[in-house]
């Protein structure tokens, strides 16, 4: 069956197949009323696995087919390469074109804008940020998607970085108080082997810039730290892992 190899498809991609768009909706029609086929969203579908009741594609193999260039990030980008604390219930979407959050097979898929495509790699059929481009979009955002804790966690299981690329993702952003967030929470984890030249560039770009680093930070106890312009939680010391391979 083709639409098994095929995994996610459109109207389009089945009317190719069987050479006629009318056929192409009477077959459609035909698999879903046998549940051959499942519809994760308007004009997106998936194929069932006979053998076991369930889609053959998985939340990030969905996520990479939502549109031409969509890609797997942050959080979920950290569970792709296996360095999540935990999967999450949401799965993060980047993409140049914008789509309505929505429910499926247990998880929900949640856009996340994206700027440049620097740094998306192709696996099979998931197509996902590399590990240095997942952590500078997760440190961007995570108050948007996994929290400060979780992002600790995520970190505290990575062994190496190429500091090449990662500065090269800063400087995509070119965000001061990006610099400011990555240079102190990187500096938390000496055994990632992030260099001393390393935290110094990203020092260099925060000038005089004195931020929160979460908005609850405002509201509760903090500590300044002044090389980094930065109000931290005061037990941020408790959130990271003591362990780190």
């Amino acid at each position: 069956m083709q639409l098994l190899k095929l995994g996610c498809f459109s109207r389009d991609d089945v009317a190719r197949i069987t050479g006629n768009v009318r056929t192409a909706d009477s077959l459609l029609y035909s698999y879903k009323k046998k549940s051959y086929i499942v519809s994760i969203k308007r004009n997106l579908f998936t194929a069932i696995d006979p053998t076991t009741g369930e889609p053959v594609c998985n939340q990030y193999e969905i996520g990479s087919c939502l549109s031409t260039d969509s890609y797997i990030s942050h959080h979920s980008a950290f569970e792709v390469h296996g360095m999540a604390n935990q999967v999450l219930y949401d799965v993060n979407i980047s993409s140049s074109s914008r789509f309505t959050p929505f429910d499926f097979n247990g998880h929900r898929y949640m856009y996340i804008a994206s700027s440049f495509l620097d740094g998306v790699e192709t696996h099979g059929r998931i197509r996902v940020t590399d590990l240095e481009r997942t952590i500078v979009d997760t440190i961007k955002d995570f108050t948007k998607v996994s929290g400060l804790e979780e992002l600790l966690a995520c970190l505290s299981l990575v062994t190496y970085i190429d500091e090449r690329k990662l500065m090269h993702y800063l400087s995509c952003y070119d965000i001061q108080f990006l610099y400011q967030k990555a240079g102190y929470i990187l500096s938390l984890f000496p055994g990632t082997k992030i260099s001393k030249q390393f935290l110094i560039s990203c020092e260099k770009q925060i000038q005089k810039s004195i931020r929160y680093l979460t908005p609850e930070t405002k509201q509760e106890r903090a500590t300044f730290q002044k090389r980094w312009g930065l109000y931290v939680p005061s037990n941020i010391n408790l959130l990271v892992p003591t362990t780190q391979y």
